[in-house]
């Protein structure tokens, strides 16, 4: 396989698992956490990466496409580990209850933008015993480690 075929199967990699989130967000209802948001910035950067590489950028960028899935793929390990509870996660979005000791009784009260506030330590949906966050860090690996042979064949 050439380091261009291999380009563009890491591309379309993050650009499905990219739509793959939007698809659970807009119509599966299952609104993203911060951590879930996070993990999808260096997708989209992989993506335009790829994009320009397939136009003929410099072959030099295909190592800066590594290292976006790696970060993807970094960020998931990390959010998979905060919901199996290995490590506590930021405290702006898991369970700890941290800053409720700030809000008003009318903020506790209030239910608008109650969905804005998605825990990042529960598991809203998994797949053969692997939450999203743990799907989106072992293809996302997977697919740093597709970019890594493509550099190499480059």
């Amino acid at each position: 396989m050439t380091s261009k075929q291999l380009v563009l199967i890491a591309t379309l990699g993050s650009l499905g698992l990219l739509l793959g989130a939007f698809g659970f967000q807009h119509l599966g209802g299952l609104l993203p956490c911060k951590m879930c948001l996070w993990q999808r910035w260096p997708h989209a950067a992989a993506v335009v990466i790829g994009a320009i590489l397939l136009l003929g950028g410099p072959r030099a960028l295909i190592w800066l496409g590594a290292v976006a899935a790696a970060t993807t793929g970094g960020i998931g390990v990390y959010h998979a580990g905060v919901e199996w509870g290995f490590w506590p996660g930021p405290s702006s979005c898991t369970g700890s209850g941290a800053g409720l000791g700030s809000m008003t009784g009318a903020d506790l009260l209030s239910t608008e933008g109650a969905n804005s506030l998605i825990m990042c330590d529960e598991v809203v949906w998994q797949f053969l015993g692997l939450s999203m966050a743990g799907w989106n860090a072992a293809l996302s690996l997977a697919l740093a480690a597709i970019w890594v042979m493509a550099a190499r064949r480059a």
